[in-house]
Order: structure tokens, then C-alpha cells, then sequence
């Protein structure tokens, strides 16, 4: 029981609002701003949800990465899965290994980032990108696109290879950011296994793709892998970056989050929606995952670019 108490009481201090008063009030680490406050989150219901407040709140203290905002379902099945992969039965005991074993760790931050992308696995969004480089990209003297939170090396590389055939590559710098030290060390070092190339090269075709997609790559000399070209990949800035806490770096001519938001609850997704408005250049285009509410702050700044489409481009 004193055991118990104690969580609740170390979950009481990690939940308690920003203002809050106390001596055992939880202060966040210097090196990270908490997202601005939203909705007080409702008390556990269950040991689980309250192991998984605990975790959260852990991972935060002690690694500066904050999913406390994130969408509770969306955790709970990635850290199932972290779990089976470590053989463990509770999340306090996934908490005790994450804390002390930096492999454990690396696990469950890769589930609990964005899916890992195949190239051109999305033949809808390949078209509508196709559609709008050319009207949103040409008439910036120095284009720049943000992959925030990018699904890995393959989402950078399709962006850049559609890039180079609307004549555009040369001059559009793509800015790919990934959430941890892990994640862009992985992009960094990503290569396309030769053993995927036809299930690769039927997504290009499917995407609308034209010639083959291997033209865009240099085969290793075992012949097991390629990378992109290096005038492409050139073009592909890779930066560790936290939506979640880090503030504007740039001004873009689009901004692609599609694959990220639906992550986030209400209270972060709105925090990221006004990152992204206060890092978009007017007439930029702006990729969401959903349309815009009605009754959003940001809503007036944007109108749509295609039916049914969460594709916006800024007019104020």
C-alpha cells in the first residue's frame, strides 16, 4: 500500500498545473520549455493508465523528450509493442528498464516516433505534391520544405527525387527533422536495400513515376544497397528537432506534418499548428493530416487548396 501511495502521489506532482503551489511541485528540465498548458488531463482510472502517466512523466524528467501530450491510445499500442519486443509484462517494469538501459530506451522512443516510410508509398500524396511544387515552390528565389517529423530517409528521398523532376531540385532545400539523436543518425546513415527495388519501383510507377527509380540511386559495390545521388542528397538538411518544445528556425514555402499530428491531443496538436503558422511564408503551402475546425484561432489564415483535401495555402 505505501508503495502505491507513493505513485499516486509522485503522479499527483507530475500532473498538478504549471501554477500550482507546493514544495513537491515537479519542475521541468532547464533545457526543454513545456508545451503551453491545455485542458487538465483527467486522474487514471486503472494501475495501467496510471503506470503509463508514470512512464511518461519519467521519460521526460530524465531524457527531456516529452510525449505527455501525446494521444493516449497512440501509446498505449506502441508501448505494448515496445514491451513484447523486451519481454516484459507491466510498464512499471518496462519504466525500471527503459531508465536503466539505454538500448531499452532507444526501443521505445523508436516506437513511440513516427512510422518509418517506404518511397512513394503514398501514391495520393505523391500527386497532390506533384500538383503543387511548381505553384508554391517557383516563385521563391530560395524554396525551403520542412519535413517536420519525418518518417525516415525514404520520405526525405521522394521529396527530393519528385523535386528534381518538376526542375526544381537544384535550388530547393529540404529541411528533414526528426525528433532524437537516434532517429537522424539512422536517416543519416539509411541506404535502399536492392532486395525491395521492385516493390520500391511498383510504388513509383503506382505514384504516377515515369523511367526507372533507380536512376536516382548508386548501387553499392556488393550490389546489396544504393543510396540517393549526391546532387540530390545534397539537398536534404537533417536536423534533430522537437516539435513538441523547440521554437521556429525558419521561414518555409511549405511545410509537410501530415504523418505526425495525428499523434498529438488536442492541446499539443494546437501547439504545433501555431509553430507551423508562425514558420510559413505567406502563399506557402501547408500539409495537415485533417481539415482545419470551423471554429480554429488559425482557420482564417488559410483556405484550401484541393477538394476534401487538408492541403492549405496561407493567405493572412
Amino acid at each position: 500500500m505505501a508503495g502505491m501511495n507513493s505513485l499516486f502521489a509522485s503522479l499527483r506532482a507530475a500532473l498538478r498545473p504549471a501554477d500550482a503551489g507546493g514544495s513537491d511541485s515537479v519542475a521541468a528540465p532547464d533545457r526543454h520549455a513545456p508545451p503551453a498548458a491545455g485542458p487538465r488531463r483527467q486522474p487514471p482510472s486503472t494501475v495501467e493508465e496510471l503506470e503509463q502517466e508514470l512512464l511518461l512523466e519519467a521519460v521526460f524528467q530524465v531524457y527531456g523528450y516529452d510525449f505527455r501530450g501525446y494521444q493516449r491510445d497512440v501509446v498505449s499500442r506502441r508501448l505494448q509493442a515496445a514491451m513484447s519486443q523486451k519481454s516484459v509484462d507491466t510498464i512499471s517494469a518496462m519504466q525500471a528498464l527503459v531508465l536503466h538501459d539505454q538500448q531499452a530506451w532507444n526501443a521505445l522512443l523508436r516506437e513511440l516516433s513516427v512510422e518509418p516510410a517506404l518511397m512513394f508509398d503514398d501514391a495520393s500524396e505523391v500527386s497532390l505534391l506533384r500538383m503543387s511544387l511548381g505553384v508554391c515552390l517557383h516563385g521563391a528565389a530560395l524554396p525551403r520544405v520542412w519535413l517536420a517529423d519525418c518518417a525516415g530517409a525514404q520520405q526525405a528521398w521522394t521529396l527530393a527525387i519528385l523535386l528534381e523532376q518538376e526542375q526544381l531540385g537544384a535550388r530547393t532545400e529540404i529541411y528533414a527533422t526528426v525528433s532524437s539523436d537516434a532517429l537522424l543518425a539512422e536517416a543519416q546513415a539509411a541506404s535502399l536495400p536492392m532486395a525491395r527495388l521492385g516493390e520500391l519501383q511498383a510504388n513509383y510507377v503506382r505514384s504516377g513515376g515515369v523511367g526507372k527509380l533507380l536512376d536516382y540511386f548508386e548501387v553499392s559495390g556488393d550490389g546489396l544497397h544504393a543510396v540517393l545521388v549526391p546532387q540530390l542528397r545534397s539537398r536534404i538538411t537533417w536536423a534533430q528537432y522537437n516539435l513538441v518544445t523547440d521554437a521556429s528556425f525558419n521561414e518555409f514555402q511549405m511545410i509537410v506534418g501530415r504523418r505526425a499530428l495525428p499523434d498529438f491531443g488536442p492541446a499539443l496538436r494546437q501547439r504545433v499548428l501555431q509553430l507551423f503558422d508562425d514558420s510559413l511564408a505567406q502563399s506557402g503551402l501547408l500539409v495537415l493530416d485533417r481539415p482545419l475546425e470551423a471554429g480554429d484561432p488559425l482557420a482564417s489564415h488559410y483556405k484550401p487548396v484541393f477538394p476534401h483535401q487538408p492541403w492549405y495555402k496561407r493567405v493572412a
